[in-house]
């Protein structure tokens, strides 16, 4: 099922499917809830898999110039308010990442596990603010399909790129498709984010680090030398993906999910 609710005189579209224990699964930048398609599905045999589509991307609202990860936060909780679910794990890839540390910091008892997919809690750096301010230039001049020409294949694994050209495709055109005034409020609100590795250090909940060992974007060994996990945690590395894991390595990332989840029960 897929529907929306209203949100701050917008609305945030989410999927429910499948039934059991909540798995919610928040999509990165320039994805929506159909980058999920199929992989959600196979969750859904276990779990009762919530995708919604983050403000400024997919088919939902967009929030004004700026989307905080905070307010990103707020329109998943209101999700789950509106499912009845009280408590949940959450599994965010990349800037979806962002915003499940947002919702660790400001609404801890809403979960019961997270999951960080090809994501990690440092604020951006010099570099990656330059580039996300060029893509801001390209999408006011008109040149969104640069910026998912571009940023798309560079998601895969350089052997994945044509190996699953489909999925590559598939990807891009969902990028397309995202509206060019919740790209500029994303990017505005990813670049103003702070840090948050005392928030995960810090938490009492179990906690999973998926890295792909071919990671143009987040790399997993800085990550791996950088980052300061909590006690009840899980490092992964996905050894044939890129940025975009679940895509690349489906039947893997399901299974490291899905046991994460059961060993936490």
């Amino acid at each position: 099922m897929i529907t929306s609710i209203p949100f701050e005189g917008t609305s945030v579209r989410f999927s429910d499917k499948g039934a059991g224990r909540p798995l919610v699964l928040l999509h990165g930048y320039l994805e929506s809830l159909e980058i999920w398609n199929g992989f959600n599905d196979i969750l859904a045999e276990e779990f009762r898999v919530i995708s919604p589509d983050l403000p400024g991307h997919g088919r939902s609202g967009i929030l004004g110039e700026v989307h905080p990860m905070e307010k990103l936060a707020e329109a998943v909780i209101a999700v789950l308010d509106h499912c009845q679910i009280e408590k949940c794990f959450v599994a965010g890839h990349s800037m979806g990442g962002y915003t499940a540390l947002a919702m660790l910091e400001n609404y801890p008892d809403r979960l019961e596990g997270l999951c960080l997919f090809h994501s990690h809690p440092f604020p951006d750096t010099k570099k990656v603010m330059s580039n996300r301010c060029r893509e801001i230039v390209l999408v006011n001049q008109g040149k969104k399909e640069l910026i998912s020409k571009l940023n798309i294949p560079k998601a895969f694994a350089p052997k994945n790129v044509e190996l699953l050209k489909h999925e590559v495709e598939r990807a891009t055109m969902i990028a397309q498709g995202t509206p060019d005034k919740g790209i500029i409020a994303c990017l505005n609100g990813m670049m103003e984010r702070p840090s948050r590795v005392s928030i995960l250090k810090k938490a009492t909940i179990p906690v999973l680090l998926i890295a792909g060992k071919h990671d143009n974007y987040i790399s997993f060994e800085e990550v791996a030398q950088k980052i300061s996990l909590p006690e009840k945690s899980e490092f992964v590395v996905l050894e044939n993906s890129g940025h975009i894991g679940f895509l690349e390595e489906p039947e893997k990332s399901v299974e490291t999910i899905t046991g994460f989840i059961k060993r936490n029960l």
